[in-house]
């Protein structure tokens, strides 16, 4: 009977899902040669050329200049006067595609029960047919590192482009990294259930013990992936194990989330003891350990600067300033933003980084380049440079500007994709009703 209601009740999300789901399919392989002119290119690494000229074929872009020339032939010519040219924006730390609808469970695949997860796979359960990814592609952010979340190790990221049929499609990079939470004392504000009523019921001195217990087990737990790696035909398989092999050899990085500084301290000598290169994730206090990073070479991945400090007496624009800080200090940022149909803020929120402190440029790279540098893609994308990805789009405004930011271009790969997306038809038909403009 069970069995029977929950096939219902999936066969009607799976309709609402068809039903809702924008009429958009991915774009079709570049075949002529394009060349856009006459706009402002934001190269993503700092650099700016003014007329400049970008022209790019089999996906690949071929050349950069400024007031260049436009190959002869059979060129697509798009002239953009006047106009923004930059590179895709990439959103780290997303579970997008793994969740639709935050109440219907049936849509929801982004974490496991359990504690240590390092097997599990995000980019297999990554849903391309999601209507939220149209979304992202309207304000610029064309690809994606989804990650799954729960446990103290929730298992491996991949690196995805937004314009897909399926998720082989979409990989640009599998399993990029693999994601641990440091454990940690719950903070004053709390967070998932360890707020201020359970601190309150337990002692500083319980709650100490508790955090050293948790790293004990999870620096047992890395042991014993680290001696089942050195195995090469292990009699006995352990899929957990396994999994972390590439953490040990060099080939995946390890993402580890910690906020105060002692955690964040912590979390870089764990991670050096097994001789790993850790990218921190939230690193709220990082501002206060800037040598300690710089001299372990450590990235940080910072939250959205639109938010809360976590302690009361923090300073109320730290969130705001946090990425500036860093970034000025030398420490290679990259700028994250919550959930899943949220990050189509990301850019605005490189916006506001940069009004509080930091050069535009460099706010720029902290969502296209320094992002692609931690995701271990740089070599073909975050920047338009010759012999990189033709993965890049044309705003009519400012794209770090919610107010100026319109993208009217966008191509992934080469591939020139639909950029409308439900919202937009959803306006197109009330304004339509009400007698409107339509915007487009």
């Amino acid at each position: 009977m069970n069995k029977y209601i929950f096939t219902l009740l999936l066969t009607a999300v799976n309709t609402v899902c068809c039903l809702a789901q924008a009429n958009i399919s991915p774009a079709a392989k570049q075949t002529k040669t394009i060349a856009i002119t006459g706009a402002t290119i934001h190269v993503g690494n700092g650099t700016v050329i003014q007329n400049g000229t970008i022209v790019f074929n089999n996906g690949k872009i071929l050349s950069v200049t400024a007031n260049g020339q436009v190959p002869q032939g059979d060129v697509i010519v798009i002239k953009a006067d006047g106009k923004q040219v930059y590179p895709g924006f990439i959103a780290p730390i997303t579970n997008l595609g793994l969740i639709e609808f935050s109440s219907v469970k049936a849509t929801l695949d982004y974490e496991e029960i359990g504690n240590f997860n390092p097997h599990i796979r995000s980019l297999i359960a990554y849903n391309t047919d999601s209507k939220v990814p149209a979304t992202l592609r309207s304000n610029g952010i064309l690809m994606a590192q989804i990650t799954p979340e729960g446990g103290t190790i929730s298992g491996s990221s991949s690196v995805v482009q937004l314009d897909a049929w399926n998720w082989e499609d979409a990989a640009i990079r599998a399993d990029d990294a693999m994601h641990m939470t440091w454990p940690a004392i719950p903070r004053q504000r709390g967070e998932g259930g360890g707020g201020r009523g359970n601190r309150m019921l337990q002692t500083p001195e319980m709650l100490e013990e508790r955090k050293q217990n948790a790293i004990s087990e999870l620096d047992g737990f890395f042991a014993e992936a680290k001696g089942y790696a050195a195995i090469s035909k292990p009699a006995v398989t352990n899929s957990r194990f396994a999994a972390m092999k590439h953490l040990f050899d060099g080939k995946q990085q390890l993402f580890i989330s910690a906020d105060s500084q002692k955690d964040i301290v912590d979390a870089v000598n764990f991670a050096k003891k097994y001789n790993i290169k850790p990218v921190i994730v939230g690193g709220d206090e990082a501002y206060r350990i800037i040598d300690f990073l710089k001299e372990n070479g450590v990235s940080v991945v910072v939250k959205q600067p639109h938010a809360l400090p976590n302690e009361n007496d923090d300073d109320v624009n730290m969130p705001y300033k946090n990425a500036a800080v860093l970034a000025n200090a030398g420490i290679n940022v990259v700028i994250s933003i919550d959930g899943y149909w949220q990050q189509r803020n990301l850019p605005f929120m490189a916006g506001t980084v940069a009004a509080w402190g930091l050069d535009k440029e460099k706010a720029l790279s902290e969502i296209t380049l320094n992002t692609a540098k931690v995701l271990g893609i740089s070599k073909t994308t975050g920047s338009l440079e010759t012999g990189k990805d033709a993965t890049l789009f044309i705003s009519s405004g400012d794209a770090l500007d919610m107010i100026t930011n319109h993208v009217e271009k966008a191509y992934i790969q080469g591939r020139d994709i639909n950029l409308d997306n439900l919202h937009k038809q959803l306006d197109r038909k009330f304004s339509e009703k009400y007698g409107m403009k339509v915007s487009d």
